[in-house]
């Protein structure tokens, strides 16, 4: 169960923070949440696929670490297997607060519940001895930023792939080396054949608007789909 604060050094002045990987800290998921900002950084290590969602009725990217649902492919021995992690994975347990109407500033808020909440003293320290913020949390904040910002921003992004009929149901068979069967169902990629069609006007429209290199990003990232799979035939030590 969550436990949601807004952070301030009256209530959080000896917090501390466990930066490190693993399973137990809360990396033990199949997938995050990606902004489109971030997919030419991500495209390097991540497949990145897309998931629609029937309340919202609207799409969202999704960095994908495995193939079954608490499966996190990259995390090996307390270590993140990868150059890089998803901005929504990286600023774990702390995240954006707004008041009901959205309006207003933004407020960094902490999930005291979050596994990375140190209990024992250990981890990275959030304030200092004078109630200031350290720079962890100047780093997180940044991040925090950003990522808000990439959120806000990617609605027109999604917006113009379902405009367009950019995206494409997709399925996925994974047979292992010991012969056992996964199915991906659910998600969404970009229908390349679709983007190679677009008219000139369209693709102007997309280009001025600076949606063109996340969806060259998005489709050159499932090149990562096979590196994943064969992650997952490998032996594995969490």
């Amino acid at each position: 169960m969550n436990s949601h604060q807004i952070l301030n050094p009256t209530d959080h002045g000896n917090l501390r923070i466990r930066v490190g990987a693993g399973t137990g800290l809360g990396d033990g998921v199949m997938a995050s949440l990606a902004v489109p900002a971030e997919f030419r950084r991500l495209a390097c290590e991540y497949p990145i696929l897309f998931r629609y969602d029937a309340e919202r009725q609207s799409f969202s990217a999704l960095a994908l670490f495995g193939f079954e649902p608490g499966e996190n492919l990259y995390i090996e021995e307390g270590r993140w297997m990868a150059s890089c992690r998803p901005l929504s994975m990286s600023v774990q347990p702390f995240l954006i607060g707004r008041s009901r109407d959205g309006q207003g500033p933004a407020q960094v808020h902490i999930d005291m519940a979050h596994p990375r909440v140190a209990a024992d003293g250990e981890g990275m320290a959030v304030f200092d001895a004078e109630g200031k913020p350290t720079p962890y949390l100047d780093e997180v904040a940044d991040m925090l930023g950003a990522l808000d910002e990439g959120y806000r921003a990617g609605a027109d992004f999604f917006a113009a792939l379902d405009r367009h009929n950019l995206l494409e149901p997709f399925s996925m068979d994974v047979t292992l080396e010991n012969g056992a069967s996964h199915r991906m169902v659910g998600y969404h990629l970009i229908h390349e054949e679709m983007v190679r069609n677009l008219e000139p006007g369209v693709l102007a429209e997309l280009h001025a608007a600076g949606h063109l290199e996340p969806i060259f990003m998005a489709l050159a990232s499932l090149g990562n789909l096979a590196k994943l799979v064969r992650r997952k035939s490998m032996p594995r030590h969490g």
